[in-house]
């Protein structure tokens, strides 16, 4: 009877530790639609480390439209997969934000954001492909 109940204790265990183990680390093709400046197509770098709070979370870089943009963070925070890159603004700090719902390693489609001086200048559609795919 131990035994079995060893093997029902695993059996709960193995699902929530596989779930963890799905990475995100890896290049990701990104496709902005519906956009007034940033439609095109962008290569997110992904550091999947754990580093910044959440068990899926780390560093970025972003190459696209706009050139290379080698300083960002990303954090998976209940299937929000949540990235921010620091741009280079003129006058105030600017910012791209994109935000997709992600689950089991993969990521979906969501939107994407440009933030000038703290608010919204551009927006859009924003389809990850698959990891790997740039």
């Amino acid at each position: 009877m131990k035994l079995l109940s060893i093997f029902a204790a695993l059996s709960i265990i193995a699902p929530a530790g596989a779930a963890l183990a799905a990475s995100y680390s890896g290049n990701w093709p990104i496709t902005v639609t519906n956009s007034q400046y940033g439609n095109g197509v962008y290569c997110l770098s992904v550091k999947d480390d754990g580093s910044l709070r959440f068990p899926h979370s780390g560093f970025v870089s972003l190459t696209g439209p706009g050139g290379n943009l080698p300083y960002g963070t990303f954090e998976l925070i209940g299937h929000f997969f949540t990235v921010t890159v620091e741009q280079q603004g003129e006058t105030q700090n600017a910012g791209l934000v994109f935000v997709a719902h992600a689950s089991n390693g993969s990521i979906g489609n969501g939107i994407y954001d440009q933030v000038y001086g703290g608010e919204e200048f551009d927006s859009g559609k924003a389809a990850f492909g698959p990891k790997g795919g740039c």
